[in-house]
């Protein structure tokens, strides 16, 4: 079994030894730098880019520069989404982000994890686990969100939260970790 077949069947993998996913991370980290590199006017070339590195994109996306992402086919955005600058997305598990999701600058979302496991981890073995983000959710500045976390739709979190755990609908969380502390009527 290949380093990618693990990865997709959400087992203990090695990037750094797979082929196909090397090429694939230089591939995106091309788009993304070619991305990063376009002055702030040209919007269009901007979305062309967005659309050949995402597996699926809504309407009325804007990304501010710096964007980066590891593979970008795992990363499906709906419509009216705005990030910040500094948007990091490590994405070999499945980002699935909803419509009217809005991102502050410095914010991580990160499928991949690494094992406590020191003789695992020094061997550069790691894990991925999906990340899903619902409709009308609102992300504060400097957010972390780790593996296999679920943010349930209108939600709005806190800025320097680090997001361990899923957030419940109609909530307002923040912390570290980032815990529900007000529903929203």
């Amino acid at each position: 079994m290949t380093e990618k077949e693990k990865v997709e069947r959400g087992l203990l993998y090695n990037p750094n030894y797979d082929e196909e996913l090397i090429r694939e991370r230089i591939q995106a980290k091309m788009l993304c730098h070619k991305y990063n590199q376009l002055e702030p006017s040209q919007l269009e070339k901007r979305r062309g880019i967005l659309q050949n590195l995402f597996k699926k994109m809504g309407e009325n996306i804007l990304i501010e520069p710096s964007f980066y992402c590891d593979y970008g086919y795992h990363i499906q955005v709906g419509n009216n989404f705005y990030s910040n600058h500094n948007l990091v997305i490590l994405d070999a598990a499945e980002v699935e982000i909803g419509d009217n999701v809005f991102i502050g600058p410095n914010c991580g979302i990160y499928t991949a994890g690494h094992p406590t496991d020191i003789e695992q981890r020094n061997k550069g073995i790691e894990y991925a686990k999906p990340i899903k983000i619902g409709n009308n959710v609102w992300v504060g500045g400097n957010v972390v969100i780790l593996p296999g976390v679920t943010i349930a739709d209108n939600v709005t979190i806190g800025a320097g939260s680090i997001v361990t755990k899923d957030i419940p609908f109609n909530t307002i969380a923040y912390g570290n970790p980032c815990k529900a502390v007000k529903n929203i009527e």
